[in-house]
């Protein structure tokens, strides 16, 4: 369901600092604050001291783009987006939407993948606010978000997809991983299982937590104990090497849910491998490429980050546009598309 967005009063937005700020805040000319924030030498050690004092109290951040570049409105006409690894299909699909509505405002976006790294999070994000990107769409890799409200302050429409922001407070757009997960485990235990594992992705991820909360309350509704559960599984390899060691274990599960979906795929070849993939049941937590045409074709619980990108930039421009409202959060459904792994029949079927 997607949360209502009511008009609120504007909030004054604090206009960013200019080189003219900073020169007089540090007693001295523009073009000398100019040459210390450009490296340039001959300029005295004091003054130096005095300028980078300015910059940091200010948090000036130098305008890289020509000004022949920019719109008569300021803007860069560039939008940054951040995130987790633009080779990953959820990520792909995500930035191939945001592109889609951009060009229809002859804007561009920028993007960069994080790989779960926190540092390489500030980094993109410091590298796209310094060349003053009109807005930041953020996939976070991070658990703690402040630094962004310098940004947010100065009126720069900020918006989280997939994961959500913390310690910040702006537009998300996630999906339901709880309800997800928790229809796996029901489709599941309805087609005979009860010995169901849980493979997912790194604990740090706000949403491979969320994952495995709604597939353990799901169990908790059946009654159902979980069999066991991995995490911490963030490459193919790791996941074959988990999937080996659960079913050569001496109460291997007869079904699967697995909440990534290149660990999914590291399951599969696992299965495969084992000559057991037609015996053992699977549902995957988002969709990939092809996954229709393996045999058996993979069930999954399909996000949909076309979806996601779409509502993203949608809030983006409707903020560019001069829209105000309180920060709201839009939940975008999964669904469920049965294909045949997740079907196979388990001890207990009826």
């Amino acid at each position: 369901m997607q949360g209502a967005v009511s008009p609120v009063a504007p909030r004054q937005a604090r206009s960013r600092p200019t080189l003219r700020d900073v020169a007089l805040l540090a007693g001295v000319s523009p073009k000398t604050a100019s040459r210390v924030i450009n490296g340039e030498p001959g300029v005295s050690s004091a003054k130096v001291s005095a300028v980078e004092r300015a910059v940091a109290q200010l948090n000036y951040r130098p305008n890289f783009t020509a000004s022949s570049l920019r719109r008569s409105s300021g803007r860069t006409a560039a939008i940054g987006a951040v995130l987790e690894d633009v080779g990953n299909p959820f990520s792909a699909a995500l930035l191939r939407s945001l592109e889609d509505a951009a060009r229809d405002r002859d804007v561009l976006i920028f993007a960069g993948s994080v790989d779960e790294d926190a540092e390489r999070e500030r980094a993109l994000l410091r590298a796209f606010t310094i060349r003053q990107a009109d807005a930041l769409v953020v996939v976070p890799a991070s658990d703690r978000h402040g630094h962004l409200s310098d940004e947010v302050n100065a009126g720069t429409p900020v918006v989280f997809v997939d994961r959500p922001p913390v310690g910040l407070h702006v537009d998300a757009v996630l999906a339901d991983n709880v309800e997800g997960a928790a229809a796996a485990v029901h489709h599941l235990v309805a087609h005979g299982h009860r010995d169901i594992a849980y493979l997912g992705d790194l604990r740090t991820i706000a949403t491979a937590r969320l994952r495995f909360q709604g597939f353990k309350e799901a169990l908790s509704d059946h009654g159902i104990r979980p069999s066991s559960a991995v995490h911490d599984l963030h490459t193919m390899a790791e996941a074959e090497h988990a999937v080996e060691r659960l079913l050569a274990g001496a109460a291997p599960p007869t079904a699967l849910f697995v909440a990534q979906n290149l660990v999914t795929i590291g399951v599969l070849r696992a299965l495969q491998r084992l000559g057991r993939h037609h015996d053992v049941a699977l549902v995957g937590f988002d969709d990939f490429p092809l996954a229709d045409l393996l045999e058996p074709a993979v069930t999954v619980i399909a996000q949909d980050p076309s979806a996601m990108g779409r509502v993203a930039a949608s809030l983006i421009f409707r903020r560019l546009d001069g829209e105000v409202w309180e920060p709201t959060t839009h939940v975008v459904p999964t669904r469920l598309i049965a294909r045949g792994s997740g079907e196979i029949r388990g001890p207990w079927a009826t």
